[in-house]
């Protein structure tokens, strides 16, 4: 029986964008993966080609090494993290400001709820990267707290005064939604959605 590499040297060449196809195939198998697994640990190239159903080289025409897929998947998990808060904002009325607010809000709780281990991923590669000069995620990180920033600067605009600077106020909602993320780890939530979140985006304003 050939092995992966004969495999892939007999494979079809990619027709025009099925590469990128193929790419965004492997980081939701990735993705899967890791849901499974609970962790980046025990995430390797062959275990991604088994999920995807390819050979572990067609894996390596797109990411250099497990380091690189792992960079992609943050990347690409970032962006669903950011596209659900986006859709989460956009599905209220334009004026209603502090709905919004909290619907970013419940947006980011809900993917760290239900994706922990991507979720870990992403902030604690945040956290990794500031300290150990590894590749930077500043750009991703960047936008969630700006998309958090934007809503609240909108509910300053709209009459519905801080007491802190909407910086600050996206930084108490991140820090509030990554710190239950952390205590409730591993923890099966038998209750509502509904938690201390909304009380602190209350407390923020006047």
């Amino acid at each position: 029986m050939p092995d992966d590499e004969t495999i892939t040297e007999q494979r079809v060449r990619n027709r025009w964008g099925e590469g990128d196809r193929l790419r965004i195939e492997i980081l939701e198998g990735a993705g899967r993966l890791l849901s499974e697994l609970g962790g980046e640990d025990g995430l390797t190239i062959r275990g991604v080609a088994r999920a995807v159903g390819i050979a572990p080289a067609s894996i390596y025409q797109h990411f250099a090494d497990r380091a690189a897929l792992i960079d992609g998947l943050v990347d690409y998990e970032f962006d669903l993290l950011i596209k659900a808060m986006a859709a989460a904002d956009e599905s209220l009325d334009p004026a209603d400001v502090m709905g919004r607010v909290r619907a970013q809000v419940h947006a980011h709780r809900d993917f760290a709820d239900e994706k922990p281990g991507h979720y870990r991923l992403l902030f604690g590669k945040a956290a990794r990267s500031a300290v150990s000069g590894e590749r930077p995620v500043s750009v991703p990180l960047t936008k969630v707290f700006t998309s958090f920033i934007t809503a609240f600067d909108r509910c300053a605009e709209a009459g519905h005064p801080l007491r802190v600077p909407s910086s600050r106020a996206a930084s108490l909602v991140f820090v509030s939604v990554y710190g239950r993320a952390a205590l409730l780890d591993g923890v099966q939530l038998n209750h509502p959605a509904e938690d201390f979140l909304d009380d602190l985006v209350s407390l923020i304003f006047v």
